[in-house]
């Protein structure tokens, strides 16, 4: 009977019924479209630190993330092409790439600053590393006396793609040593202290240059972010004294904590859509409930208790939660999909030297999330305005109008 009751009142008063749907279906529409965006903002900051960056995750010696040494050199993997033959054999690894790093000067013509350099198996990584965006010339890819730079180097030293710059390195046995690079290119991340301190060579000019053949770390691309765990407990158990760190603990500083930012964010705007959604529902259902006095002083007058009714009025309730959630989600999507489809641009965030793109990202998680705060809400509405009207005396019900 419940059910029969439920479907014949909301379709007897079709004006409160839209009324209410249409203030579920904006609330829904708003609360869907800002997670889409935040999801949209947090896939590209990912893909941009694993794209231009660290890849998934490095292996390195046990502790040398997180300590300073006098002698790095000294912690560097020395086994390397056996655990790169071990880490190509993974399930779920699809790129290896050793590298590693260094500290020198560039030099050109009267201009010298310092930098950090890194040395890497650049064919393989100029598929990978995408998210570098080469503003000026070609990646670094084959040529063995190449060198990718950084915008802010390159304004600094005011080079450009083919230009000839010095780089003056010490190796760890204090040996000061020299290398003449052609720029193939100029990147431009939009992370202003990478761009201004970053320039790349190939591996083996970099070992050279270092006077060693160690391998500082090795960075792995992945075909699923999720496998990251399994694949880490796997080298570790092959080789105890290395340790597997991801990308988001490489850069906590920068990458951990926009995420909890923007995390804690969308969380306090998500109470404030709730709790507008929450007062719409209520007002637009304690006007309706009011209205329906007489009937409900009838029902109980029939033999129906409190019980019944508010559970009467919670399923009328919950049943317009679910339209008007469905309703928003199917609008706001079909809208952001006409109108924003190739995202919105904006202006450079904190630290950052280019504008982003704000994009809509889709995820099924955030149907159930938004279907479940919607239901909620109308279910603490639909009680909050009910239970007055449903305990009011049945005389004093019957007397209403």
């Amino acid at each position: 009977m419940h059910f029969f009751l439920m479907f014949r009142n909301l379709f007897r008063n079709r004006r409160r019924t839209m009324a209410i749907l249409l203030t579920v279906a904006l609330g829904t529409g708003a609360l869907f479209s800002f997670d889409g965006f935040i999801h949209g903002v947090l896939h590209d900051l990912r893909n941009s630190t694993i794209h231009s960056h660290y890849g998934h995750g490095e292996i390195h010696t046990k502790g040398y993330h997180d300590t300073v040494f006098e002698t790095p050199t000294n912690h560097w993997i020395q086994n390397s092409r056996e655990v790169e033959n071990f880490l190509s054999r993974l399930n779920g690894v699809e790129y290896v790439f050793p590298r590693v790093s260094f500290s020198a000067l560039l030099k050109h013509e009267k201009r010298t600053i310092a930098v950090a350099g890194q040395g890497i198996e650049a064919v393989k990584e100029a598929e990978f590393f995408h998210a570098l965006n080469i503003e000026e010339g070609i990646p670094l890819q084959d040529q063995p006396n190449g060198i990718l730079v950084g915008k802010g180097v390159a304004d600094a030293l005011q080079v450009h793609p083919k230009d000839t710059i010095t780089v003056i390195a010490t190796s760890p046995k204090g040996m000061i040593n020299k290398g003449k690079f052609i720029i193939t290119g100029i990147f431009h991340t939009g992370s202003q202290e990478f761009d201004n301190r970053v320039v790349r060579i190939p591996l083996l000019a970099a070992q050279k240059l270092l006077k060693s053949s160690f391998i500082e770390s090795i960075s792995l691309g992945l075909s699923d972010l999720s496998d990251w765990n399994d694949i880490a407990k796997e080298i570790t158990s092959a080789f105890p004294y290395l340790e597997a760190s991801p990308f988001n603990v490489l850069d906590e500083i920068y990458y951990q904590h926009s995420v909890d930012w923007l995390n804690a964010q969308f969380r306090v705007v998500q109470i404030i859509i709730l709790f507008i959604v929450l007062l719409g529902i209520f007002n637009t259902l304690s006007t309706t409930i009011l209205e329906r006095k007489q009937e409900i002083g009838n029902l109980r007058a029939n033999g129906q208790s409190i019980k019944d009714i508010m559970k009467l009025i919670m399923g009328e309730g919950s049943i317009l939660a679910l339209l008007g959630s469905i309703i928003g989600m199917i609008g706001a999507y079909l809208l952001l999909m006409l109108f924003s489809y190739k995202g919105i641009l904006m202006p450079p965030g904190p630290g950052q030297t280019r504008q982003s793109l704000l994009t809509f990202s889709f995820e099924w998680s955030m149907v159930g999330m938004t279907l479940f705060f919607s239901f909620l809400s109308a279910l603490i509405a639909s009680f909050w305005a009910g239970i007055k009207v449903a305990k009011m005396p049945i005389a004093q019900s019957l007397r209403s109008y």
